[in-house]
């Protein structure tokens, strides 16, 4: 695949041309005509959330910046970071950004950690953004916000240190991805008694942050952290490994702590409800910085592929969704019925986790039109959403869309696909999207996000994250030269 393969989204010039180019995939897309405003449009409608209601279907999904100090608290990016997810008129904002339950769950040297110490800093965070939303120049409405905050352990993701060298805690050996990141064969596992103390820590972190005002913690399961590797863990030994009833124990002893000692705090689940098998860039088509086209690492040696989740054990390029649904029934039983989907790894297969058109510099050029892997995200969704009607369900891999997010997002949601339309990336390039859409049913198509994938490039090469294409803040930083240079070496500039 070289670049000019796969159409922009920007060139199909109008909503008809768009649906027909997505049907010569093989893509049924929701798609709406015309976007509405005012009370009765969908994307308006009212919804109940754990006493809330919410009057917009728009969700901020979590995006963290690399961007805090050695010691976990926020800084002026952090805070202004939070400030435009409160401008840009979502009533649900979904976790804010991950945040580390101790130093060594942080994903990168300046993730954020809450602890006693950085307690009133991220309480801090959540009080800018509730002004922000507030305030008469934001042009949002009276209604209520429903605010929560993602806690996570990195897993064999950690990287807390500085100089940032990958430091991973692991619960098992994974025959691919062991290789992938240089874990030695001998490298210790995780013991059920690192585990328990674990969990204390997240209680812990529980009650601080509905200290801090949280509505909600979201306990994330997603993108290959801690909490995602338990639901693969089927190798594992022990009481936190093997059945799905082990699989999920560290999330129901959360659970159980959570509601013990911090009573009232609600919680949801993002999860990856679909994980395929890891991608390289191929090997043949690479050379040097220059990046090829995705293609599955070699598992002809894994099968079954037992190390996968919401993935055919037969074939892990496919989706099979039967452990994902008995894991949603674990969350009803519960009396979990708030659940982010998405996808995969920006580790190790990004392209089913944020589709885009151009990859992170240790990424792959897409193995797939990028499309497809929205509406593999879309359609996960929807098959969630129709076997459990009363999750409140909200989505992601909406960026992509670009032009056509509001269009698909409205038909999603009227169509019962989705109950919250997700937004990530595009927050970065442009917060008051739901504003505008809401008020105005357009949108300014100079600060959409064309998947540029700066936003990874950075921070996977040391630098803060941010949209370095649209805001000016970054746009004019002296990190944007050295993001440009990266780019232009792997030639996805």
């Amino acid at each position: 695949m070289k670049f000019g393969e796969y159409p922009k989204v920007s060139s199909f010039g109008g909503v008809a041309s768009f649906r027909t180019y997505a049907k010569s995939l093989g893509l049924d897309f929701p798609c709406d005509e015309h976007v509405e405003t005012g009370e009765k449009a969908p994307l308006a409608r009212p919804l109940s959330v754990a006493g809330h209601v919410l009057s917009n279907r728009f969700s901020i999904l979590p995006m963290e910046g690399w961007d805090g100090t050695a010691d976990g608290r926020p800084t002026d990016n952090t805070r202004r970071r939070w400030q435009n997810f409160g401008r840009s008129g979502a009533k649900l904002i979904w976790g804010g950004e991950a945040v580390a339950v101790r130093h060594d769950g942080r994903a990168n040297p300046r993730q954020l950690c809450l602890t006693a110490e950085s307690q009133a800093d991220i309480a801090g965070l959540r009080d800018l953004l509730v002004a922000a939303h507030r305030d008469p120049a934001s042009r949002n409405d009276a209604g209520d916000l429903f605010i929560g905050l993602q806690l996570t352990h990195s897993g064999r993701f950690c990287r807390p240190n500085p100089g940032g060298r990958l430091e991973p805690r692991i619960l098992y050996h994974h025959p691919i991805l062991d290789k992938k990141f240089g874990i030695a064969p001998d490298y210790p596992v995780m013991t059920d008694d690192e585990i328990s103390r674990l969990i204390e820590d997240y209680v812990a972190a529980a009650k601080r942050a509905r200290d801090c005002g949280f509505d909600f913690i979201d306990l994330k399961h997603c993108h290959g952290y801690l909490g995602h590797e338990f639901l693969s863990a089927t190798q594992r030994p022990g009481r936190y490994g093997g059945s799905l009833e082990n699989r999920t124990r560290f999330l129901r002893e959360i659970v159980a702590g959570v509601r013990a000692e911090a009573p009232g705090l609600q919680i949801g689940v993002r999860v990856s409800a679909v994980d395929l098998v890891p991608f390289k860039p191929d090997p043949e088509q690479s050379a040097g910085p220059i990046l090829g086209p995705g293609v599955p690492e070699p598992f002809g040696d894994c099968l079954p592929y037992t190390c996968g989740f919401g993935t055919k054990a037969e074939d892990p390029t496919e989706v099979d969704l039967s452990e994902t649904y008995a894991f949603c029934r674990t969350l009803q039983d519960l009396g979990i019925n708030l659940l982010n989907i998405s996808g995969g790894s920006p580790y190790y297969n990004p392209h089913v986790t944020r589709p885009a058109l151009y990859p992170p510099s240790d990424g792959y050029l897409p193995p797939e039109d990028p499309l497809v892997g929205v509406m593999r995200l879309l359609g996960v969704t929807r098959d969630i959403k129709k076997h459990f009607p009363e999750m409140i369900c909200v989505g992601s891999g909406y960026t992509y869309l670009q032009e056509y997010l509001p269009n698909v997002a409205q038909a999603a949601v009227r169509d019962g696909w989705v109950d919250f339309v997700g937004l990530g990336r595009m927050v970065l390039s442009y917060p008051e999207l739901p504003r505008d859409v809401l008020t105005d049913g357009v949108m300014k198509k100079k600060r959409l996000c064309r998947t540029f994938s700066d936003c990874t490039t950075a921070p996977r090469n040391g630098m803060v994250s941010g949209c370095y294409p649209l805001d000016v803040v970054y746009k004019s930083s002296p990190e944007a030269k050295a993001v440009a240079a990266v780019k232009k070496a792997a030639k996805i500039a």
